[in-house]
Order: C-alpha cells, then structure tokens, then sequence
C-alpha cells in the first residue's frame, strides 16, 4: 500500500514538472530577468534624511504566494535570500523551502519503506530537510573561491586603467565587460547601481555585502581611504593584487601538505561501506543480521554517526585559514 502511494506521488510530480518546465517556465523567463535586474540595481530611499541610501529589495515573487508570505518578513527568508544571492541562483526563498521539505518527506518515506525504523526515517528527513541549503552552500563557496581567484586579475585592470587616465567608475565599467563572471558580473552590479545615481560608497559597500570575502573588504576600505585622504590609487591595487596572489601561493602549498590528511578523511569514511557490500556478497547470511536484528541496526546507526563525527573532526583538524 505505502508503495503505491510513492508510486503515484512520483508520478504525480513527474507530470506537474513537466508542465512548469515546459509550459509555464518559459512564460516567464523574461519577467524573471527583468526583475533579477532591477534588483540588482536597487533603489535608493529619501524619505528619512534626504540621502540615499541603498534598501533591500525582496526576493521575486514566485508561484507559490503562501510560502513567500510565510517567509518574507522572517529572518529565516532574509537569511535565505542573501544565501541564493551570494550563491549566483536564480531560485527563491519560497522555492527552497519546498524543495526542502519535498525532499524531507521524499527521503523518510523511502528510508521508512525499506528499514521500517522511525529513528532512521527521521534522521533521513532531516537530512534530505537540509539538502538544498547545503547545495546552495556548495555553490556560494565554489563562487566565491573562483571570485577570490579573479579577483587579482580584476585589480590589475584597474589599476592599468586608472595609469591609462580613465575615472575610477569607467574602470570599474571595463571590469565589468572584460571580466568573466562572477567578477565581471559583481562589478557591473556595482558599475550600473552608481551610474543610476547611487553613491560610489554605497555601490562598493554593497559589492562588499554580496561578496563576503576579506580581500573585497580590503579593497573597498583602500578606494574610500584614497577618496578622502588622496593617494596613488593605481599603485595600491597593484600592492593588493600582489598580496591576494602571494596568499593564494600560501594556500596551495598549506593544501599540498594537508593532502595526506584529506586522503585519510575519504579512506575512513568509505572503507566501511566499501567492506559492508564486500560482505553482504561473501557472506549474506552475516550481514542480514545487522539489518534484522534491533540490535544491530543500533550498531549501524551508531557507526554511521560516529563515521560522520570523524569525518567533520578530520576536516577541522586539516582546514587550515590563510
């Protein structure tokens, strides 16, 4: 009877994806576009002390107006909508938060079907609950760490702009079409916010809150310094750039040396699993106990628990901060 009901939810949702992706996705496609573009633009806001200032701008509207009314005025949602941002998706709040329960109820079901243990069932949910916040994660990281290895070439043609005797805001605008993303696209953000009249503090302030990283932070402290007090700004890219660079050396070489730990961490995690299907094919009848007997499953929930324990201890020990 449970098989049943999975069938048919599969099918169901089979056939609803197929509508969205073929019908109603591309409907509307260009109204997404335009609003991913106005949001990142912004607006400024006068009402309070006659300066602008930048104001965030809710995530999009999506087909599912309940869940965003549920999230859009929570620190949960606010949370969210930074994370896909700084993430490069194109998703929404209301979007992930159903998938993730989707994928929550998807995996305790099955996990429910075929171990008949509520325990495991739960844990499955919990982890398919937190699967695409952790995707999203993966991909904010991955963007990031291409940003940051972009990032010195970036400075170095700005700062070549800059000797050539362009402005500031120009250089950034060649940045922005000679760069390829996520450099290039952070920096058209940045380049476009102040040619529609916001200031060139609030755009950078801005280009520091959607890259969260400390050389961006460096660099935006750098420009304001420089427009206050004055200086060769050409001549302190080029020193930021260097230092960027000389770090990136540093990390590769502490990588280098943490690469026997990094082994050990994936030998530890996969060879029990690799062993238990070694086993389950040279003796069945073994291996059938720990999956039928209460007190082996306990013992196979224990070590996969105590595997993942070791698994995140080992990475602390070897995450080396440059």
């Amino acid at each position: 009877m449970l098989l049943s009901i999975l069938v048919f939810f599969a099918v169901s949702g089979a056939v609803v994806g197929a509508y969205y992706a073929l019908v109603h996705r591309p409907e509307h496609q260009v109204e997404r576009q335009f609003e991913q573009r106005l949001r990142d633009l912004s607006t400024f806001d006068t009402e309070d002390t006659g300066a602008p200032s930048v104001v965030k701008t809710q995530a999009p509207a999506s087909s599912l107006p309940m869940v965003d009314r549920f999230v859009g005025g929570t620190n949960a949602g606010s949370w969210l909508a930074n994370l896909i941002e700084q993430s490069g998706s194109t998703t929404n709040p209301a979007a992930v938060i159903t998938m993730s329960l989707g994928a929550g109820a998807v995996l305790g079901l099955v996990t429910l079907l075929f171990s008949h243990l509520l325990l495991a069932a739960l844990a499955a949910a919990l982890v398919g609950l937190a699967l695409p916040v952790m995707w999203l994660k993966i991909k904010r990281r991955q963007r990031l760490r291409k940003f940051e290895e972009q990032f010195p070439e970036g400075l170095d043609l700005l700062s070549r702009a800059i000797r050539a005797g362009h402005a500031f805001q120009s250089a950034m605008g060649m940045v922005a079409d000679e760069l390829p993303a996520p450099v290039g696209i952070e920096f058209k953000k940045s380049f476009e916010q102040q040619n529609f009249g916001l200031p060139l503090q609030e755009a950078l302030n801005s280009l520091a809150e959607r890259v969260p990283i400390m050389d961006v932070k460096f660099f935006v402290t750098a420009v304001q310094i420089q427009r206050e007090t004055g200086g060769n700004l050409a001549e302190i890219l080029d020193n930021l750039a260097h230092v960027v660079r000389e770090r990136f050396k540093i990390l590769r070489q502490v990588r280098v040396h943490t690469a026997h730990g990094r082994f050990t961490g994936y030998i530890l995690l996969g060879l029990p699993a690799f062993l238990a299907v070694a086993l389950m094919f040279i003796s069945p009848e073994h291996m059938k106990t720990l999956f039928t007997v209460k007190m082996g499953q306990t013992m196979v929930m224990g070590a996969v628990v105590m595997q993942f324990i070791g698994f995140i201890w080992i990475r602390q020990v070897i995450k080396i901060e440059v």
